[in-house]
């Protein structure tokens, strides 16, 4: 994650924020001198393209009108962009912890929830910017059809006159981008699991699993040791108190009752 976080996150933003296409069209009136064979229409990042101008020929003397382009589509592509960037510098501040500060990341459980948290965050913002994105995409692209465009032409509507595209944008750059904003998601997703096992959550979970075996072993040896002071005793074993020791000795014999010796 530490590798690919950055670099995934830099192409991401990179081909989204670079972006800017043109598509062309042409527009052939009945009096040639009034023709334009060859409108360019420009457009960019951050995709608002109802402020997209350009200027067509009416096809009435040398009169033109100026249009604009359809739709505002700058929040879902300024949000991908927003959420790429600052995945970036999160990712190169959590490179230089884990790199440099590795012991006081680890000194207490402060450091490792923190990241835990930002992460889970960040695996959420990725999916929710990159399938906003996704619609937005397709959005521009329906707003930058030529074919749509050229609807937008007075001078297309009267028959006479006709009008068609020449080429429409290259999309390959923003459809990389999606690409990149999923591939980002399932990073970010795919990291959670490593980071949480960094957390006092799953080592808590994880100590008591001994901690129970320990507390067996020792029932265990006190269990043990107490069957062996009980054979002890009813075998006649040799006890040890103090500096001096006591042995009993019983001895059944052939008289009234037992005789007892007891030596000390």
């Amino acid at each position: 994650m530490v590798i690919f976080a950055p670099l995934f996150a830099i192409f991401a933003f990179a081909t989204c924020g670079g972006y800017s296409g043109q598509l062309r069209v042409s527009v052939d009136c009945i009096n040639k001198s009034d023709s334009n064979l060859s409108i360019g229409i420009n457009f960019a990042y951050p995709f608002r393209l109802n402020r997209v101008e350009f200027d067509v020929p009416m096809c009435e003397g040398r009169r033109q009108e100026r249009l604009y382009l359809i739709g505002d589509f700058s929040s879902s592509a300024e949000f991908f962009v927003t959420i790429a960037v600052f995945s970036f510098l999160y990712s190169l501040l959590a490179t230089v912890v884990y790199i440099f500060f590795q012991n006081k990341y680890r000194e207490n459980n402060r450091g490792p929830l923190i990241d835990f948290i930002v992460t889970v965050v960040f695996s959420f913002m990725w999916l929710v910017s990159s399938s906003a994105w996704a619609k937005g995409l397709s959005d521009v692209k329906a707003a930058t059809d030529p074919d749509e465009v050229v609807l937008l032409m007075s001078a297309c509507k009267v028959q006479t006159n006709k009008c068609s595209s020449l080429y429409g944008p290259r999309w390959s750059g923003l459809n990389t981008s999606v690409v990149f904003g999923y591939l980002n998601f399932v990073l970010w997703a795919g990291n959670i699991w490593f980071v949480f096992k960094e957390t006092g959550w799953h080592k808590g979970g994880a100590a008591r699993y001994p901690a129970s075996s320990s507390e067996k072993q020792a029932t265990a040896f006190n269990q043990q040791v107490y069957n062996q002071g009980s054979f002890d005793q009813s075998g006649g074993a040799f006890t040890g108190t103090g500096d001096f020791a006591q042995s009993e000795y019983s001895q059944v014999g052939n008289y009234g009752g037992p005789i007892s010796y007891t030596n000390q």
